[in-house]
């Protein structure tokens, strides 16, 4: 009678849980790893390509809207890919977090591996020294002990431990060169404060813009609405600046032969501090590449532009002076655009105020050049300014409850009928035109204007301190070379007194030179040379 033996059970398979386990257990090893660390740092110097190379919203919107009508369906797609708002997107946040946590998991094991090695003791000296890469054999005339004792004194600088062998024989393991492993993890430490206070940086930091008059005209810092443009970080709400003013007097630009500008300088004044309080003004020399430091802010001097002042004569006698500042159009020229906008006095019915109020705008040469009666500049300097106007009458919709834009006036009003140009002509300085109704447009000159920057950030000290250790740590990274030296003393015979000195060296690096210093140490060893 046969019998028929049950089919072996297959073991069962790892439980779900297992599984899930096992393939976190894995990600988290490759996403700390440092290769993965190395990867994440490329990603994020080629994730942050396009913010050098196409124009960002945060910057000049304009800029944008321009390049995305230039460039159609791809600059269409470009803005729906988050490409005109890099730093802020979430792939390079998601690249920006996940670096942070790769360091973050790799140095945590290798500082305490570190922390082990710098307690341990160093190795056991080898039976065989001469197998070693670097060996050197000599007598000495001393005993093992004053031996010894000499070979401490040589090595002083190195981490030894002295250890006694059979037959009398004494032996010295020192090692060096633990700063290599040190401004390793300095290195990479500070690159993760680098990465970590430049993102608190963007979340406490702001920036702004605000353009000055050059003629006395000032600045304070008590609220975003005194400024042109405002980022503030996530952070910021604006209700919290560090409170500073600034006046100023006056700007010089000096340009080359071909107009390209050479030199910005201007005289500004500032309060901070106590100085709010018992109205004290400062003097300072605002430059392009020297910022004024207050206040825990920093003020950049941008640019600069020009400002036409117009005197507008009314029928009844009264009149109005204005200097707006006018945006330039050509930087090596500075041919500006503007508009500048009046109010009528005396007039205290709002429908009849609305219809006539005036706008001049037009093009500022500040060195005219005419091509038949077309204004263009030939040079930057305002050696002979003049202006190619027009002059408007109607409804400007300044209180329409709309903001809008100080360099021009609203087109859609020009279009339905409410602004009606009346008057178009080329004054120089002092020339003036006159009006169906009697009111007379004089252009008087022209000002300057300083485009400020005012920048806070809070880390920035703590981002200067890490770059700084980064370039030491690396440093000695590189420079710094690990090795090892072993010297064991044996005692003579009554034939031969004295002693057997072997000394014995290993680079724990491939850098080259220890040959060099194992000769030069052994030579003090063996000789007992003072170093």
């Amino acid at each position: 009678m046969t019998t028929t033996e049950a089919p072996p059970k297959t073991p069962p398979g790892p439980t779900p849980a297992k599984r899930t386990f096992a393939f976190l257990r894995n990600t988290w090893r490759g996403l700390t790893s440092m290769r993965t660390a190395l990867v994440l740092l490329f990603l994020l110097a080629l994730a942050a390509l396009p913010g050098a190379l196409l124009p960002q919203r945060k910057l000049n919107a304009p800029k944008v809207d321009e390049y995305i009508t230039a460039h159609g369906w791809w600059g269409t797609l470009l803005d729906k890919l988050e490409f005109y708002d890099v730093y802020s997107s979430i792939w390079f946040s998601a690249i920006y977090l996940l670096l942070m946590v790769s360091l973050v998991g790799c140095l945590t094991p290798r500082s305490f591996e570190y922390a082990r090695a710098m307690r341990a003791k160093p190795v056991l000296t080898p039976r065989n020294l001469a197998r070693m890469p670097h060996y050197r054999l000599g007598r000495g005339k001393a005993d093992v002990t004053a031996e010894i004792a000499a070979v401490h004194k040589q090595l002083s600088g190195w981490r030894r431990v002295e250890r006694e062998e059979a037959g009398g024989v004494r032996t010295i393991s020192a090692e060096r060169g633990f700063l290599r492993e040190t401004g390793n993890l300095l290195f990479h430490f500070s690159m993760l404060g680098l990465i970590v206070f430049f993102a608190l940086g963007k979340l406490y930091g702001y920036e702004g813009q605000v353009i000055v008059q050059a003629d006395g005209d000032s600045f304070c810092n008590a609220g975003i609405y005194n400024y042109d443009s405002f980022n503030a970080g996530l952070r910021v709400d604006g209700t919290d600046l560090d409170p500073f003013c600034v006046k100023v007097n006056d700007f010089t630009a000096r340009y080359t032969e071909s107009g390209q500008p050479d030199y910005y300088h201007s005289n500004i004044e500032y309060q901070s501090g106590p100085d709010l309080e018992t109205g004290t003004w400062r003097p300072y020399g605002l430059e392009v590449n020297s910022p004024l430091r207050t206040a825990g802010d920093r003020v950049y001097l941008l640019g600069h532009g020009y400002s036409p002042k117009f005197t507008v004569t009314f029928p009844d006698g009264s009149q109005r002076t204005q200097n707006t500042q006018w945006r330039t159009v050509d930087p090596a020229t500075m041919l500006a655009e503007g508009a500048t906008k009046f109010d009528q006095p005396g007039i205290t019915d709002e429908v009849q105020r609305r219809t006539r109020q005036l706008a001049i705008t037009g093009l500022f040469a500040p060195t005219a050049f005419l091509h038949g009666n077309v204004l263009t500049s030939s040079a930057p300097e305002a050696n002979d300014p003049a202006v190619a106007v027009d002059v408007l009458r109607g409804d400007l919709g300044l209180d329409s409850g709309r903001g809008q834009s100080v360099f021009e006036v609203d087109q859609s009003r020009v279009d339905d009928g409410r602004l009606k140009k009346i008057a178009r002509q080329n004054l120089k300085v002092g020339e003036e035109i006159k009006l169906d109704d009697g009111t007379k447009v004089r252009f008087d000159g022209v000002g300057q204007w300083v485009s400020l920057q005012i920048s806070h950030d809070p880390t920035q000290g703590f981002v200067l301190g890490f770059a700084i250790a980064m370039f030491v740590g690396l440093g000695a990274s590189l420079l710094v070379k690990r090795r090892r030296l072993w010297v064991r003393v044996k005692p003579g015979t009554d034939d031969d007194p004295g002693t057997v000195i072997e000394v014995a060296g290993l680079a724990r690096t491939d850098q080259a030179g220890y040959g060099e210093e194992f000769h030069r140490v052994s030579e003090r060893l063996i000789s007992g040379q003072k170093g």
